[in-house]
């Protein structure tokens, strides 16, 4: 009797799981090959937040990568605020406020942070646990969606919280991120996209290094809610 096991991988390979499952891969190895090799990044990007299906804040800016692990997002209207990650520590600076918080990056719980990977080693498994093709796909057919469940912080998993989960759309030619969106707390929506990225452009690495000037107050993340701020003088 012939073996009906090559069948059966046939059949396998044609149930809708099994085809998601292998395309989820392959968009995400060329979202990987995509960025992996540039050493700086820089690119426009516009973000929104909607709530019941209406955008409550709009903003935009530019953001620059650099290996290994920093990232700097400038942002220019409709006011200027700055977030970078320095390889040690992400900083929020408003300067209307005065007032800069500081947290270490490997506990920040910022949804830009899981962006890192961008001017990491570029592995979507560090940042993402699961990672699958979402079910509502975009209406441009020249672009994917894939769901990313992302991996928490330990102080996350310590206190149970549940993971966040993003969704990725991709270039299907070239791998390339066009837009981020994540849903939060209370059917807020955060969606990110971007246009004219620049790979290996020549960027200063003093940008990824935050210096508060004279008179800002440094917030540290653990003393934001339980103490006074330091201030620099």
């Amino acid at each position: 009797m012939r073996s009906s096991f090559p069948v059966f991988l046939f059949a396998l390979a044609l149930t809708p799981d099994f085809a998601a499952g292998q395309s989820a891969d392959l968009y995400v190895r060329k979202f990987e090959a995509a960025y992996k090799h540039a050493r700086t990044l820089q690119v426009q990007f516009l973000q929104q937040y909607t709530e019941s299906g209406r955008i409550t804040r709009s903003e935009s800016g530019t953001a620059f990568f650099s290996r290994p692990g920093k990232m700097r997002w400038q942002y220019a209207k409709p006011e200027e605020n700055l977030f970078v990650v320095d390889g040690k520590f992400a900083w929020f600076y408003v300067p209307a406020d005065r007032t800069v918080s500081r947290v270490l990056a490997r506990q920040s719980d910022d949804w830009r942070t899981p962006l890192a990977l961008l001017a990491g080693e570029m592995k979507v498994s560090r940042v993402c646990s699961t990672v699958g093709m979402a079910k509502d796909q975009p209406g441009d057919v020249t672009l994917i969606r894939l769901d990313c469940t992302i991996r928490g912080t330990e102080k996350d998993a310590k206190a149970g919280k549940p993971h966040d989960v993003a969704y990725l759309d991709v270039k299907k030619n070239s791998g390339e991120l066009v837009a981020v969106a994540v849903t939060g707390v209370g059917a807020v929506r955060m969606e990110m996209h971007f246009s004219h990225w620049m790979f290996d452009p020549p960027v200063e690495e003093s940008l990824f290094h935050f210096q508060p000037a004279k008179g800002v107050a440094i917030v540290d993340g653990d003393e934001l809610l339980s103490g006074p701020a330091q201030s620099i003088r």
